[in-house]
């Protein structure tokens, strides 16, 4: 006769979040190439208050006050990023996507903001793999049209 092990809930894998994050982040540092007609700086700086932006939401759906503005002037800086990465250095995009990611680490690991679930991670994948191939075409001379 053998004992049953009591039921223990497993946390929820991450790993279908993180995949799916990797190949956003792949078709992020591509999105240019869905917009010829824009400059790179323009549409990844439009990507970076995107991002920003969706945690305003996220506040939003929280519903406490306290959320709301913190997620609010965090976004903010974000935006203040992607502005000046419009006209600025391309490293601006770089380092607002891999500060974007920070972050997603963070929210992930307080969960600050409630109810984001698997979001934070996903969201972290996609900023890190985009920042990390935008650095990368940048160091090589990728011929990018800032």
């Amino acid at each position: 006769m053998t004992t049953a092990r009591p039921a223990v809930s497993a946390p929820r894998s991450l790993r279908g979040p993180l995949a799916w994050g990797v190949v956003f982040g792949g078709a992020q540092a591509l999105a240019p190439l869905a917009f010829p007609w824009s400059r790179s700086g323009v549409v990844y700086a439009l990507s970076l208050a995107f991002i920003a932006a969706v945690y305003i939401g996220f506040a939003v759906a929280d519903g406490r006050w306290h959320v709301l503005a913190v997620e609010t002037a965090v976004a903010a800086v974000f935006v203040v990023t992607a502005a000046a990465a419009v006209t600025g250095p391309a490293w601006l995009v770089v380092a607002g996507l891999a500060g974007h990611g920070l972050k997603d680490l963070w929210q992930h690991r307080t969960g600050f903001v409630a109810g984001t679930r698997w979001w934070p991670p996903f969201c972290a994948a996609v900023d890190w793999v985009a920042a990390a191939l935008i650095a990368a075409a940048l160091l090589v001379g990728f011929p990018v049209p800032w």
